[in-house]
């Protein structure tokens, strides 16, 4: 029986939907064992379990989470960017990891937690596409910042990094979520149904990437690590840590 199908006759998720959704954040074990795939095999004697309490407003903060201890980042006190922070879940994330300022930016509007808009912590950025983004859209006291998110759909990194490189401090970071299906060619993303599975495709993206980055001025590539959540749709995802130097 299908993992996310055994959830709903067990009554343990309300859907099948639901299911997906919960085995795609992690929030799923099998036999103590986190699960993967929705799709993945299970038996009747399993042990099924599913832990509802949600550390950040969305899933997004659990990406975030390993790209900080992955690469060993200490945010305390930072001020921060979150492009494409959506519900937040990376502006969510870098609050509770001490960072003293997050200005939320989005093109869409009305998606930030309540929780969030609340918190004085928070500059709630809407209605601004990051493509285009300048010092002269934030608030007059902003100044370059020590840390840039991003978390962005339907848009290459390569379109947001260099506006996103002005708006950082002299030793300022940018972790950010490459999704290959918005990174490699149409064909190769339509031909999968907008999920590509190929390793060899994702190897080409970061390396095509990294070129990118490594030709900027001022930019240091430090490393990839992979995500821990697959995105929506069972795409696999990394996180990059670029810095720049001088």
């Amino acid at each position: 029986m299908r993992l996310d199908q055994e959830l709903v006759n067990r009554g343990i998720c309300p859907s099948r939907e639901k299911a997906q959704r919960a085995i795609l954040a992690g929030q799923v074990r099998v036999n103590e064992q986190v699960a993967r795939k929705p799709s993945d095999s299970v038996k009747l004697t399993d042990r099924l379990e599913l832990d509802t309490l949600e550390k950040y407003v969305s899933r997004g903060g659990l990406k975030l989470e390993h790209a900080l201890k992955h690469f060993h980042l200490d945010i305390s006190g930072h001020t921060a960017i979150d492009v494409g922070a959506s519900t937040g879940g990376f502006t969510d994330c870098l609050l509770q990891h001490g960072a003293a300022k997050v200005y939320a930016v989005d093109v869409g509007r009305g998606q930030l937690a309540w929780k969030l808009r609340q918190d004085p912590r928070v500059e709630v950025m809407e209605g601004l596409n990051a493509r285009h983004l300048t010092s002269s859209d934030f608030p007059p006291e902003f100044h370059p910042v020590d840390l840039v998110v991003a978390d962005c759909s339907f848009i290459s990194l390569r379109k947001i990094l260099p506006p996103a490189v002005a708006l950082l401090n002299g030793c300022g970071r940018i972790v950010a979520l490459i999704k290959p299906q918005f990174e490699a060619g149409k064909a190769e993303a339509d031909a999968g149904a907008g999920v590509i599975r190929d390793p060899a495709i994702h190897r080409r993206v970061l390396s095509e990437l990294e070129t990118f980055v490594t030709q900027l001025p001022g930019l240091v590539w430090r490393g990839v690590t992979e995500s821990p959540l697959l995105g929506p749709a069972g795409n696999k995802e990394f996180l990059v840590l670029i810095e720049k130097s001088g």
